[in-house]
């Protein structure tokens, strides 16, 4: 096969990702618990790459993600266009999240999306934890790579995160203390209320919630961070 271009189709991709996989590197991948059942052993070193040449292709990537194969999922994540993605996609994409490195990946494409905030919204209050792993990791990358919206939008979801932060699975609350994390750290102005919030947590007789306060306290009172925020216009 020659080398990667933009003009592959999903078959093209597939039969390719099937010739490059690694069934040694399997088991490293689970001990990540990276969901390997339908895995082909490629590494994103590998995939990102090949992406790139790929190029970003929206019809390509609902068939990608159609083959259910691990890899090819996150090349459909990674070459999705998400300004042609609609809700219901979106949704039926959720319903097949098994693996938290599928749902963080594919949280920066929907995160892109017209109505990014819409589906955090509907996500958070999804009872499956993969689907509401989603809504917090779409506001993780949101706070860091959306750029243009105003710090109160993220200021308006504290009350959200505040509201998950009992919840005990592992993969929603390492998502909602990332979430937490990276609204304190966008901003000077948003560092307070974060900072607040993950004081509050902190003392809570619940577990989780003081887990993820904690952890966030940590980080948010942390001395080079708060250089560098100090460095940055608010």
């Amino acid at each position: 096969m020659p080398l990667a271009d933009p003009t592959w189709s999903a078959d093209d991709i597939v039969a390719h990702l099937r010739s490059i996989g690694v069934a040694e590197n399997l088991t490293g991948m689970a001990r990540f618990g990276i969901n390997t059942a339908t895995a082909l052993g490629i590494g994103n070193s590998e995939l990102r790459p090949l992406a790139r040449k790929l190029r970003k292709n929206h019809e390509r990537a609902l068939l990608l993600w159609k083959s259910g194969i691990r890899e090819a999922r996150l090349m459909a994540a990674f070459t999705g266009e998400p300004k042609k993605l609609d809700i219901d996609q979106c949704r039926r994409w959720a319903a097949d999240f098994d693996s938290w490195e599928i749902v963080d990946s594919v949280a920066d494409l929907f995160a892109e999306t017209p109505f990014w905030r819409e589906l955090v919204d509907e996500f958070a209050e999804d009872d499956r934890e993969f689907v509401r792993r989603t809504a917090f990791a779409m506001l993780a990358w949101s706070a860091v790579h959306l750029k243009k919206e105003p710090d109160a939008t993220f200021l308006a979801y504290l009350p959200l995160i505040e509201k998950h932060a009992g919840d005990p699975r592992n993969f929603v609350k390492k998502a909602v203390n990332w979430a937490l994390r990276q609204i304190g750290k966008r901003s000077m102005s948003l560092r307070a209320p974060a900072l607040a919030l993950a004081e509050k947590l902190a003392a809570s007789p619940d577990k989780t919630a003081r887990w993820i306060g904690k952890d966030a306290v940590k980080e948010l009172t942390d001395a080079k961070q708060l250089e560098r925020l100090a460095a940055r216009k608010t």
